[in-house]
């Protein structure tokens, strides 16, 4: 889900929370001056009551806003006012509504900050790493892969990726519906094809949250391939540069690290399939990864 969707639907959550909420001087005016008129006001804080005080200026700022004699009046007088114990109460989940809506807006903003520096991310593909031996990708996880053996996870051999010609990168977690769903379909792939292509390879680029999800995706998933290391994944950010802007995302490299096939094609999303459907073409015959990648 994209940041400013999460923040839509967490700010919907607090909104329902606050329309519970007692009325203060300032939701009044907001509701005058979006079209309220004074009785319909009077209709809601017979509902929801009132939790503040009036003094000149808040009255002016409600005259303002268009409230009639009556208005000011009715809350002048104590019409719909809690009690001090209440009106107290009313304002301190007020002030913690105000903080969670603040701390949201900041948390999606700096979420929004890494889901653009992604997208242009993935305008900048790797177009060619050049090495004295074995392959690209192979230089970029050497020393970090891991494999399930036995539902114990344990380290790959470095050389093991250093006659694989094409390698595909799965971007996926546990937390993921999409991937879990996709990912038996990969398994089946995988060991359909593995054996009688050598040259192809898959590694599991996680996004999961913890160790704990990583390693339970990749047991309950029964993973055939390679994984790096999740205690490595920090600084990976020239494999992360294969990502694009959602999961599950499936890249095929190249031993150069030029993208052959694509979950995204001009930043649309088209899917893991179309790669899977590449890489038949390309094992039969009928395409080479020069022509894949143009697709």
């Amino acid at each position: 889900m994209r940041p400013r969707l999460i923040l839509l639907v967490l700010l919907l959550g607090l909104n329902v929370q606050a329309s519970q909420l007692p009325l203060m001087v300032k939701d009044i005016s907001l509701m005058l001056r979006a079209g309220y008129s004074s009785n319909a006001v009077m209709k809601e804080l017979a509902i929801r009551h009132f939790a503040d005080s009036i003094d000149i200026e808040k009255e002016n700022t409600l005259r303002a806003a268009g409230a009639s004699d009556e208005l000011i009046d009715a809350l002048k007088s104590g019409k719909y006012l809690l009690s001090p114990k209440q009106a107290a109460q009313a304002r301190e989940k007020i002030d913690y509504l105000a903080k969670r809506r603040a701390q949201q807006v900041e948390a999606s903003r700096n979420a929004d900050t890494l889901y653009q520096s992604q997208s242009e991310s993935t305008t900048r593909r790797v177009a060619a790493h050049t090495t004295p031996t074995g392959n690209a990708i192979q230089q970029l996880v050497k020393g970090d892969l891991i494999q399930l053996h036995y539902n114990d996870l344990t380290r790959v051999d470095d050389d093991a990726l250093e006659s694989k010609k094409l390698i595909a990168l799965y971007f996926s977690a546990h937390w993921c519906g999409p991937c879990r769903k996709f990912t038996p379909q990969l398994v089946d792939y995988y060991n359909r094809v593995a054996a009688q292509h050598p040259e192809f390879e898959i590694i599991f680029v996680s996004l999961d949250k913890s160790q704990f999800a990583f390693e339970t995706y990749m047991r309950e998933a029964n993973m055939p391939w390679p994984a790096i290391d999740y205690q490595k994944l920090v600084g990976k950010d020239a494999i992360r540069k294969y990502a694009g802007e959602g999961i599950p995302c499936l890249v095929v490299v190249d031993q150069n690290g030029a993208v052959v096939s694509d979950s995204f094609v001009n930043k649309k999303y088209v899917g893991p399939q179309k790669v899977l459907s590449d890489l038949d073409a390309i094992f039969a015959g009928k395409m080479t990864p020069q022509v894949a990648a143009l697709h």
